[in-house]
C-alpha cells in the first residue's frame, strides 16, 4: 500500500464558502434566469435537477460572490442532507447557492476537482463528516469552513488523481446510462396513466357511457378506499444514532435516501409520501418514492401501498397526477396530515380497467426495479473500488 501525502484544503483551495439567501422572498424567484442551488439538489456524485428554481438578474447580482462555474464541487453543510457532494454540471450555469451549500474550488495545480469530489464522497470521508456535524449549527447538524479548511486530501501527481478520476468515472457512465433508460420507462407509465386514468381515453372509451360526470363502472371515492398507511411502522433515527450502524439498509427521509442502517421496518414494494418538511413540487404535486426491498423510514414520509385491487404502482402513478398543494398546511413548516390526505377525493377506475392497466404497466416497473438494482450494485462496487484506489492499495 503506497501512503500519499496529503495537503490540507485550506492550503490548496482558491474558494471555500457557503451561498446566501437573496432579499426580496418570493418575488425574486422566476421560471428560467440565474440558476438558485439548494441543498435538495445536491446527492453524492449527482446532481439532481428535481426542484431547481431561478431567481432574477436582479438578485443574482447581488449573490454575485455566490457565483458558481463549471467543475465546482457542492459540499452541504446543514440539516440531514449534510455531507452529501457533487459537480457542478454546466447545463445549470450561471448559478448560485443558498446558503446550506458550500462551494469548494481547488488549486488546478495541485488537486483535480473530480479526484476531489470522489475523495469527498467517500463512504469514510463521508462517515468522517458526519462525525464532525453531529451538534453543530445548535438545532441541526452543520459543517462549517474551518472544518473544510482542515481537510486533508491524499495528493498524489495530478495524472495519477485524472487516472483515478476516469477509473471511476466509467462506473458513473453506466450509472448515468441507466438512469436515462429509467427516465424513459419513467414517462411510458406516465403517458399510459395519463391518457387512460387523466384524459380518459382508455381503451373503448368512444363507446361508454358518462353517468354523473363518470365513466360507467367507475367510481369517485377517497385516497382511503385505494391506499393502506403504514405510518405507525415508522421510526425516526437520530445522526448519532445512524454513526456507528452498518450501512446496510437505505434510511429514507421525505423527499430522498438519507442514510444506511444495520436494520430494516419495510420489506417489499410500497410508495413513500413528503409528509412535513419538502412536501410538494413548484407544481404542487407531492413529493414522491417508488422504493422496494428491505428500509427503514423515518417519520417525515407517509408509507403506503395499495389495497382492494389497485396496486401500489398505480398509487403512484396515480400521486403522480393529483394535485395536493391544498392539503399542505403550515408555513414555516409544511405538512400533509394522513387525515387529510385520506380524504382526497379521487376517481376510481372500474375493476376491469384496473386489472388491464396492471397488465400493460408490471413489465415496465419491472424493468425499472431492474434498473435501479443494476444501479445500487454499481454503486456499491465504485464505493468499494474508491478507497482502494485513494490510498494506493490498487496501482493505476
Amino acid at each position: 500500500m503506497r501512503e500519499w501525502k496529503k495537503v490540507k484544503l485550506g492550503e490548496s483551495c482558491t474558494k471555500i464558502g457557503s451561498g446566501a439567501t437573496p432579499k426580496g422572498g418570493s418575488t425574486v424567484y422566476t421560471s428560467n434566469g440565474t440558476s438558485f442551488i439548494r441543498s435538495q439538489n445536491v446527492y453524492n456524485l449527482r446532481f439532481d435537477y428535481n426542484g431547481l428554481t431561478y431567481i432574477n438578474d436582479e438578485a443574482a447580482e447581488k449573490l454575485k460572490g455566490v457565483s458558481v462555474i463549471e467543475n465546482d464541487i457542492l459540499l452541504n453543510i446543514t440539516g440531514d442532507s449534510v455531507a452529501r457532494t457533487c459537480i457542478v454540471p454546466n447545463t445549470i450555469l450561471p448559478a448560485r447557492v443558498n446558503q446550506h451549500v458550500a462551494i469548494i474550488r481547488a488549486k488546478s495545480e495541485l488537486l483535480n476537482q473530480k479526484y476531489l469530489n470522489y475523495y469527498l464522497a467517500s463512504p469514510a470521508m463521508q462517515a468522517y463528516m458526519l462525525s464532525l456535524a453531529v451538534g453543530k449549527g445548535a438545532s441541526r447538524n452543520a459543517i462549517t469552513k474551518l472544518m473544510i479548511e482542515n481537510f486533508e486530501v491524499p495528493c498524489p501527481s495530478l495524472e495519477v488523481q485524472c487516472r483515478i478520476a476516469e477509473i471511476l468515472f466509467r462506473y458513473d457512465s453506466l450509472i448515468e446510462n441507466y438512469q436515462k433508460q429509467i427516465k424513459l420507462l419513467e414517462e411510458s407509465a406516465q403517458r399510459l396513466y395519463k391518457e387512460w386514468f387523466v384524459d380518459l381515453r382508455f381503451p373503448g372509451h368512444e363507446n361508454t357511457k358518462i353517468v354523473d360526470g363518470v365513466p360507467e363502472g367507475w367510481e369517485k371515492g377517497a385516497v382511503s378506499d385505494v391506499v393502506t398507511f403504514f405510518d405507525n411502522l415508522r421510526k425516526p433515527l437520530s445522526s448519532m444514532q445512524r454513526m456507528d450502524m452498518d450501512k446496510k439498509y437505505p434510511y429514507y427521509g421525505a423527499a430522498s435516501v438519507m442514510d444506511y442502517v444495520d436494520s430494516y421496518l419495510f420489506d417489499g414494494v410500497y410508495v413513500l409520501l413528503g409528509e412535513d418538511g419538502t412536501v410538494i413540487t413548484k407544481d404542487g404535486y407531492p413529493i414522491l418514492q417508488y422504493v422496494w426491498g428491505k428500509f427503514w423510514v423515518n417519520n417525515h414520509a407517509h408509507v403506503l401501498q395499495g389495497k382492494n385491487k389497485v396496486t401500489t404502482e398505480y398509487i403512484y402513478m396515480m400521486f403522480k397526477n393529483t394535485h395536493i398543494a391544498n392539503l399542505v398546511t403550515g408555513c414555516a413548516q409544511p405538512k400533509i396530515s394522513q387525515g387529510r390526505l385520506s380524504c382526497k377525493e379521487i376517481l376510481i377506475p372500474s375493476d376491469y380497467y384496473l386489472s388491464m392497466w396492471n397488465n400493460q404497466s408490471k413489465n415496465i416497473f419491472k424493468q425499472l426495479r431492474f434498473l435501479y438494482d443494476q444501479i445500487k450494485n454499481l454503486t456499491e462496487a465504485r464505493d468499494r473500488l474508491l478507497p482502494k484506489l485513494m490510498n494506493g492499495e490498487i496501482e493505476v
